[in-house]
């Protein structure tokens, strides 16, 4: 089985089959990790380019090594470096890259949609690294990796996602990620921080932070995304701390062998204290290292390799 698509936009419309055939893949890739030479000749010749006009560390990075790791050659593009600051729209900037011999093009972008009208104008794959407060698909896939892995299944898994639910595109991501694989989600935080009709994704809404943890088996902590804001949505740090930073006596109210993930970066003090952060059930490095694999599992895929 191959991907369907020749692009990753998002996990609104992929199929559970693709995302089964990601994470077997990925499974193998990690393998690739733990070897003392971590490289394979699968993208060989080939040559892969990251575009990112956001800030980003954990994702271009995560990109970059999963590229080098199967031999591909990889190139990255920050806006602020390029003609995008000269005026250059997204779809010159696409056509270069493509004359200039891309194989594939991983794009992270302020504005939502930014991936779909790359992948409508060149033909090379375009792997969505995050799109405004769209969706995140890479960093879901890597989530569910790392729960498939801790747990066996993702069946029957109960996921608690707290913060700011609003702006977040990885809680959207994973949200239809893990309702596709069979998992029940929850989301909790402030009603000015929650989507209106959320619950038409499938997904119940808590306000409360204490009865939104119990009988969790996955607990993800969201940072604030006050880039996103436009207005003042809560009083002050101070006080989302006092009512949703997840502690070691919050998380107790979790199932005892609860998970607990964060897409990063972390924000200590805000979402989440030290002691939960560096809980032995944190898996927030884990998550990182897995991001390596389950990346090198989507180029591979993308670029017409089978699981």
């Amino acid at each position: 089985m191959k991907l369907q698509n020749k692009d990753l936009l998002g996990l609104a419309t992929i199929k559970t089959e693709e995302i089964e055939l990601i994470l077997d893949t990925a499974a193998r890739m990690k393998e690739i990790l733990s070897r003392p030479i971590k490289k394979v000749p699968a993208l060989r010749g080939r040559t892969v380019v990251n575009v990112f006009y956001e800030p980003s560390t954990r994702t271009r990075v995560s990109f970059e090594l999963a590229a080098k790791y199967l031999s591909a050659d990889c190139i990255n593009i920050s806006a602020s470096a390029s003609s995008v600051v000269k005026g250059e729209s997204l779809k010159d900037t696409a056509r270069t890259i493509e004359a200039l011999g891309a194989d594939a093009v991983v794009l992270r972008h302020p504005l939502a949609g930014a991936p779909q009208l790359l992948a409508g104008t060149i033909a090379a794959p375009v792997v969505n690294a995050g799109d405004g407060a769209h969706e995140h698909p890479t960093q879901a896939l890597l989530d569910l990796f790392t729960v498939k892995e801790k747990k066996g299944s993702l069946k029957g898994i109960k996921l608690t996602i707290i913060g700011d639910i609003l702006h977040s595109r990885v809680a959207r991501s994973n949200i239809w990620g893990f309702l596709k694989m069979g998992a029940t989600v929850s989301v909790c935080g402030p009603a000015t921080l929650i989507p209106k009709d959320v619950e038409r994704m499938g997904v119940s809404v808590h306000h409360r932070m204490e009865e939104a943890l119990k009988e969790a088996d996955v607990v993800m902590m969201l940072r604030i995304q006050l880039e996103r804001q436009k207005a003042a949505l809560f009083p002050s740090l101070r006080e989302y701390s006092r009512l949703y930073c997840l502690t070691p006596e919050r998380l107790s109210l979790a199932k005892p062998d609860a998970l607990v993930m964060h897409p990063g970066p972390v924000n200590r003090g805000v979402e989440i204290s030290a002691g939960a952060a560096e809980h032995q059930r944190a898996v927030i490095n884990e998550q990182v290292t897995n991001g390596v694999a389950v990346r090198m599992a989507i180029l591979y895929l993308l670029s017409g390799g089978e699981g």
